[in-house]
C-alpha cells in the first residue's frame, strides 16, 4: 500500500525525508503576471482565479524577495527555530518573464539563509527549452519543483474557466519538464460542472499515466468578486458538500499511481473572500477526517489500477 501507516503517498512524508529534515514552503510574490491578465491571452484572467487567497500576510510584490523570505521566516521560525525552507513563487505565473529576470529572481532566493531550494508555479504554455535548460542545469546544485496548473484534463471544461491552453499543452509541459530529470508537480480542481464519477476517475488514470512526481488537487471554490462569482450568481451549480467531497476524492485516488505523492486535497481561502462551499474545517482537520474514510472502507492510492507505470523522484 503506502509508507507511514497512511492509505496515499504524503508529501510531508517524503519532502522531510528528502531534504532530511523539517522543511517549510516561504510563498514570495516576484510581481510577475499572466498571459491571460495582460492581454497576450486575454485580460479577465481565469474565471476562478484570485491570488489574493493564496498569497500570506507577508507576501508582497513591492518587498525584495530577500525581504518576502526573511518575513516568512520569522513567521515561521518561532515555532521551529531549525527549520529549512523552500522559496514557493507562487503567485501568477513564474516563468512568464525573460530568462534574465527569472535568473535574478530564483537566483536571489537561493542566496538567503536557510533556503535549500525552490518551487517554481507556472502555466504549461509559458516554458520554453531555454527556460528548462535553465531548470535543468539548476536542478543539478539545489533541489527544483515545477509545478503546472492542469486545473483538468477536459479541453471543454479548460476553455469554459478561460485558462487559454489544452490538456496537450500540460502533458507535453510535464513530459519536457520531467524528462529533464526535474520533480514536476500538477495542480487540479474537483467539482467543476460537468465533472462527475466518471470523468474524474479517468482524470485520474490520464494523470497517472503521466510522468507526473507530485500532485495537488482541492475542491472548487467560488471567490467573490471573480467571473466565477457571477456565473455562480446568475446560474448557480453544485459544489461538494464535504462528505460528498471525501467520498469522491476516496473514488479519485483509487486511480492515481500508487509512487505519485499527494500534496494536498483541499484550499481553505480567506472567509471574507469565500462565497462557498463554506466547510468551516481546518486543512489538518480536514485531512484527518479524509485518512479515517480511507481507512476505514480500505481505500488506498492505486487501488483500482490494474497496471501501474511508476515515475520515481527517489534518485532525485
Amino acid at each position: 500500500m503506502n509508507n507511514h501507516s497512511h492509505p496515499f503517498r504524503d508529501y510531508g512524508h517524503w519532502i522531510r525525508e528528502k531534504m532530511n529534515g523539517r522543511v517549510q514552503k516561504i510563498a514570495v510574490d516576484a510581481g510577475f503576471t499572466c498571459p491571460n491578465r495582460d492581454g497576450k491571452l486575454s485580460y479577465g484572467g481565469c474565471v476562478f482565479c484570485d491570488n489574493r487567497t493564496f498569497n500570506p500576510s507577508y507576501c508582497h510584490p513591492q518587498h525584495s524577495i530577500t525581504q518576502q523570505i526573511n518575513e516568512g521566516k520569522e513567521f515561521f521560525g518561532r515555532k521551529y527555530p531549525d527549520m529549512k525552507y523552500l522559496a514557493y513563487f507562487q503567485a501568477f505565473t513564474n516563468t512568464y518573464a525573460p530568462l534574465d529576470l527569472l535568473k535574478k529572481r530564483y537566483e536571489e532566493a537561493l542566496e538567503c539563509d536557510d533556503v535549500v531550494g525552490i518551487v517554481i508555479g507556472t502555466r504549461p504554455d509559458c516554458i520554453s527549452a531555454q527556460i528548462l535548460n535553465y531548470l535543468e542545469e539548476l536542478s543539478q546544485h539545489t533541489f527544483v519543483i515545477v509545478e503546472y496548473g492542469i486545473e483538468s484534463t477536459n479541453d471543454h471544461l479548460l476553455k469554459w474557466m478561460n485558462r487559454g491552453h489544452n490538456f496537450e499543452c500540460s502533458k507535453k509541459a510535464i513530459e519536457e519538464t520531467a524528462g529533464r530529470g526535474i520533480v514536476t508537480g500538477g495542480h487540479v480542481i474537483i467539482g467543476l460542472p460537468g465533472d462527475d464519477d466518471g470523468t474524474l476517475c479517468r482524470q485520474a488514470e490520464t494523470l497517472s499515466s503521466l510522468p507526473l512526481h507530485i500532485l495537488k488537487v482541492h475542491q472548487l471554490q467560488v471567490i467573490k468578486n471573480t467571473r466565477l462569482a457571477q456565473l455562480y450568481a446568475s446560474q448557480p451549480f453544485t459544489l461538494f458538500t464535504v462528505d460528498e467531497y471525501i467520498e469522491t476524492i476516496g473514488r479519485y485516488i483509487q486511480y492515481l499511481r500508487p509512487d505519485m505523492i499527494l500534496e494536498r486535497f483541499v484550499s481553505q481561502s480567506p472567509k471574507d473572500m469565500l462565497v462557498a462551499p463554506h466547510w468551516g474545517l481546518k486543512n489538518h482537520e480536514f485531512t484527518d477526517r479524509l485518512v479515517n474514510y480511507l481507512k476505514k472502507n480500505g481505500i488506498y492510492q492505486g487501488k483500482a489500477l490494474s497496471a501501474v507505470s511508476p515515475t520515481s523522484v527517489e534518485e532525485k
